[in-house]
């Protein structure tokens, strides 16, 4: 194609072809269409202007989101080792006066450490919460059992806890493993 078939011809330019159709306009027709069309340009300007802004909203909130729970995946492993070493801690024999000191300082070096541990998560934001005596909640807690409601407690309360729950940032990051009171 040549530069001259490309380029539109003075008759066709947009401006020239609508004066060409529409009759001379006074200068008050003329302003009151300009005013309408910056009227016009005004409220897509605002608009895009909006939009603009709910986009800046959203991905600032998106971006502070995959800050916050970038880790999950990790923190939820964390979370494996933290139960598995209250499993450990469970699992020994309870203090007695006779114990050999050896083992009484074990047992303390090692609450010592989950104590630590469970402090570290919480600094990143990754909570414990305990479910035994709590009312079921289904955002929080799976069910594993259900038994006889004991006298004096309500049904649809946890009676025990396998597991807590752990949250990273209020996010569910593992249900507490529960039973449940029943009727």
């Amino acid at each position: 194609m040549s530069d001259t078939q490309d380029t539109p011809t003075p008759a066709e330019t947009p401006a020239e072809a609508a004066t060409e159709a529409a009759p001379p306009q006074s200068d008050a027709e003329r302003i009151a269409a300009l005013e309408a069309e910056l009227g016009q340009m005004r409220e897509k300007w605002l608009r895009a202007e909006a939009e603009m802004q709910n986009l800046r909203s959203r991905t600032k909130r998106e971006i502070e989101d995959s800050r916050l729970y970038a880790v999950q995946k990790f923190a939820r492993d964390v979370v494996e080792t933290a139960e598995n070493l209250r499993r450990g801690l469970d699992s020994l024999p309870p203090a007695t006066e006779d114990e050999p000191e050896l083992i009484g300082k074990m047992r303390g070096g090692f609450e010592g450490v989950e104590r630590a541990f469970v402090t570290m998560l919480e600094r990143h934001g990754v909570a414990k919460l305990d479910a035994q005596g709590q009312p079921f909640d289904p955002e929080l807690h799976q069910a594993m059992a259900e038994q006889p409601a004991p006298e004096g407690m309500e049904p649809g309360t946890v009676i025990q806890a396998w597991t807590p729950a752990w949250t990273l940032h209020g996010r569910l990051l593992k249900p507490a493993m529960v039973v449940v009171a029943g009727k």
